[in-house]
């Protein structure tokens, strides 16, 4: 999974309030027993080191349990890799978490297992979230999904190359054509990987989208139907094919190639601009690199005013009748000083208006303010539709074939829609 990340909902907002409050601090399960949630998380830093998730969670849950006696958190963090199917197998054996932080909830929402926001959350706490984020939670017009964090993406691009390839180094790429100049400079001045196209099954569905918003396309139109195949996208795949692998300005196989490769290229001095989100200019620094981001996604004919978005998900489940609880540690959770400080440690962005507000404040124009601006209008996957997983598969098995120099565009993004439009049949 493409991985990314960030969370939000405003202490004002997300109070456990009229319906769900605890009784007292002292509250815990029927008669007073004492009550233990089960959290399963994803994997921001490195397990075992001091960045690790688990270790702000821990903070978090003997911080929350101190105000609440009756309830202890038990908190488990898995690697993005790992995180979505252990909670898949917990969910089958019938042990289901009472809380999971990961990347999908549409499934579980389908098949009524989650608790929906209205049922955790008051209503000024819902309308706190910035619509455009919230909107990808929701399954059938219900919102169960909510965002623990999220981030948008940009291009980046390494100063230094182009400054050895003659370009401006304070001048970021706007548009294709500028992109196409900027990495024919590059392989003239000797630059390895003028441009980096991952499209390698780590996370295609990501680099995809970002080039098909640059031209009009998307997976789905504004109703949520897919179209995967439609002429804004072919084009855009036919551009990529004849403008930059065609012609030798991009990473050899790009179809076979992950993101994180793209990354560590970028990070060695090797590539000249690649698109990324706000975590990656920690790890540029952590090597010394100079680097640039355009503050808007650069299009076909220029600047875009949307790119892409990515949200991760907090969900409640059912099984285990613990509403009331769980109601109390979201409340705790999602204030605005727990959610800045996990966005400070992980550099990512707020999903609430009354968060982004606080950090634009206190951090002012900075490097995150291109992101931050970006998320009132982001696109983000069809995330609410059941069907997306399948979709997604279809898509990581075979976006790479339509940007190779002898591809088939139109085939490649056809064979896709069908697969699109088989799943989405049985929704």
């Amino acid at each position: 999974m493409e991985r990314r990340r960030f969370l939000g909902i405003a202490a004002t907002g997300v109070a456990a309030a009229s319906t769900m409050s605890l009784a007292s601090c002292g509250s815990g399960g029927p008669g007073g027993d004492e009550v233990t949630l089960k959290l399963v998380a994803a994997e921001y830093g490195a397990p075992g080191k001091p960045d690790s998730s688990q270790h702000y969670w821990e903070k978090l849950a003997r911080a929350f349990e101190k105000k609440h006696p009756g309830i202890k958190i038990d908190v488990q963090t898995y690697l993005w890799d790992d995180v979505d199917a252990k909670v898949a197998e917990m969910v089958k054996e019938g042990k289901a978490p009472d809380l999971a932080q990961i990347g999908a909830y549409a499934v579980y929402a389908a098949q009524d297992q989650l608790y929906s926001a209205d049922q955790l959350l008051t209503i000024s706490a819902q309308a706190n979230f910035i619509p455009a984020i919230a909107a990808p939670g929701e399954y059938r017009r219900v919102q169960y999904g909510l965002p623990f964090t999220s981030s948008s993406r940009l291009l980046f691009y390494n100063k230094t190359l182009f400054e050895r390839a003659g370009l401006d180094p304070d001048a970021a790429p706007e548009s294709w054509a500028e992109i196409k100049a900027a990495a024919k400079a590059l392989k003239a001045a000797g630059v390895k990987i003028p441009y980096g196209l991952p499209l390698g099954r780590e996370e295609p569905q990501a680099e995809a989208l970002l080039w098909m918003l640059g031209n009009g396309g998307g997976y789905t139109d504004k109703v949520g139907s897919y179209t995967i195949d439609s002429n804004n996208n072919v084009e855009t795949f036919d551009w990529i094919r004849k403008n930059l692998t065609g012609a030798g300005l991009t990473n050899n196989a790009p179809g076979e190639t992950n993101r994180r490769d793209i990354a560590e290229a970028f990070t060695k001095g090797e590539a000249g601009m690649i698109f990324g989100h706000p975590t990656f200019m920690r790890e540029i620094r952590a090597k010394n690199i100079k680097f640039g981001i355009s503050k808007r996604l650069p299009g076909r004919e220029g600047p875009m005013e949307a790119t892409m978005g990515v949200v991760d998900w907090m969900m409640a489940f059912k099984q285990n009748g613990r509403r009331k609880e769980i109601g109390a540690f979201l409340d705790y959770v999602f204030q605005d000083d727990k959610v800045l400080e996990f966005a400070e440690q992980y550099a990512l962005l707020p999903t609430t208006t009354s968060a982004v507000q606080k950090m634009t404040a206190q951090r002012g124009s900075t490097e995150l303010k291109p992101f931050l601006d970006q998320l009132q209008t982001a696109e983000f996957y069809p995330a609410g539709k059941t069907s997306w997983a399948a979709v997604n598969q279809a898509v990581k098995d075979n976006i790479g074939k339509a940007a190779d120099p002898g591809g088939d565009p139109e085939k490649v993004l056809g064979k896709i829609q069908n697969e699109a439009q088989k799943a989405s049949s049985m929704e």
